[in-house]
């Protein structure tokens, strides 16, 4: 009796057991899977992917010198309440990517005209090839670009998928024979967080704000893990940008 009851309470204490195995940050435009020695690890898995844009950069005063006091104290004195008008023209730019996610476009066109544009970071000055003028910032460029092609507001977005994996016990009695498939032994938690800029093409006016993070969770078996991976970063994209459209549209809507 007493060697019965001890080993019914294995598969229990078994269950009880959860161990994180890895945790990995990568960005949205390098949201591939990769795996190093048995655990999840990220790196670049997007050959085009060069890194992101950075805030100065698209906002402006990124290595100027010049800016003085009575500049600050000018734009304050000029700046007035920022909107974005239903239907109008919206460049979408999405930090290191060549271009804007397609569920970002899809979710921003349902109130606007969306073009998409590089979100590569610029390239060196002595590179001639370079679409963008390099005598000139960053910021002013493209708001020039976005001017040429008569849109009003430029909408930059960056993000991050955070994800950890936790060991289930089944990990441990991966042996043991299921017929039909193998064991589900891991469950991974992954959250998306973006941060958007809205800038006026004819001010350079700009505001940010960061939508709240969406998360979810899936387990997974070995044979199964790059593709329960990938699904849940394609359905916390979709599920992220449609959140971040509408609150665009709330924020900004006249």
């Amino acid at each position: 009796m007493t060697k019965r009851v001890a080993l019914l309470r294995v598969p229990i204490l078994l269950s009880m057991i959860l161990s994180v195995a890895a945790c990995g940050t990568r960005p949205i435009s390098d949201s591939g899977y990769q795996a190093e020695s048995g655990h999840s690890s990220y790196g670049a898995s997007n050959p085009f992917y060069q890194g992101e844009l950075s805030e100065l950069d698209v906002l402006g005063g990124a290595g100027n010198a010049s800016i003085t006091d009575e500049d600050i104290q000018r734009s304050f004195a000029a700046r007035r309440p920022l909107s974005v008008a239903r239907g109008s023209p919206v460049m979408l730019v999405q930090s290191g990517a060549i271009f804007p996610d397609d569920p970002m476009i899809k979710s921003l066109a349902t109130y606007y005209s969306v073009v998409g544009f590089s979100g590569i970071p610029e390239r060196r000055a002595s590179d001639s090839s370079s679409c963008i003028n390099q005598s000139a910032p960053y910021s002013v460029s493209l708001r020039l670009l976005a001017a040429k092609g008569g849109y009003e507001k430029i909408v930059v977005y960056w993000g991050i998928l955070e994800t950890a994996q936790e060991n289930l016990a089944t990990k441990a009695v991966s042996w043991i024979p299921i017929i039909g498939g193998a064991i589900p032994d891991e469950n991974q938690r992954m959250r998306i967080r973006l941060k958007l800029a809205v800038i006026d093409v004819k001010s350079g006016q700009w505001e940010t704000f960061a939508p709240a993070p969406i998360e979810s969770a899936a387990i997974n078996a070995d044979d199964t893990r790059v593709s329960s991976d990938q699904g849940q970063v394609a359905s916390l994209k979709e599920a992220g940008y449609k959140a971040a459209a509408d609150e665009v549209a709330s924020r900004y809507g006249s």
